[in-house]
């Protein structure tokens, strides 16, 4: 029997995170962690809340996951995160052995395919989820800045 939760469902939760962020002025980017069809961890960056350049939203959701499941790696878990993963926050996955990563939008600029793979061999890629949603979520962000 197929689920009736698909990557785009998940992915829509972690674009209500990005949307947290987007309310509290930081870059709206918004992640959850699922572990068999439940949520098991989720964030928004709040770099500039807690003044920490290393609070992104995939640390966030990260830090909660392994907290829930009291185990430092997330295998058989998948990360849904509206903006591509930065270097940094694709290391900590790559450290987490998480199974599947499933981003919205590529991060052109400081994405971590820019660098070639840096997930774990055995994590599954998956990018283009509401990519539309995503991107306009984070222009409006940025032109409101601009201003």
């Amino acid at each position: 029997m197929e689920s009736l939760y698909t990557d785009t469902y998940f992915m829509q939760m972690a674009y209500k995170e990005a949307q947290k962020a987007f309310e509290f002025g930081e870059i709206p980017v918004g992640a959850v962690v699922v572990s068999n069809n439940k949520v098991i961890g989720k964030g928004y960056n709040l770099t500039e809340q807690l003044n920490d350049v290393t609070a992104h939203a995939e640390m966030q959701a990260i830090t909660a996951a392994t907290n829930y499941l009291g185990a430092k790696y997330l295998t058989d878990c998948t990360l849904y995160v509206t903006l591509e993963p930065c270097v940094m926050c694709g290391g900590a996955l790559y450290w987490s052995k998480i199974s599947k990563v499933v981003f919205g939008t590529k991060d052109e600029k400081q994405g971590a395919g820019r660098l070639g793979n840096l997930y774990h061999p055995k994590t599954e890629i998956v990018s283009g989820i509401m990519e539309s949603e995503c991107k306009q979520l984070l222009q409006v962000f940025f032109d409101r800045l601009r201003k």
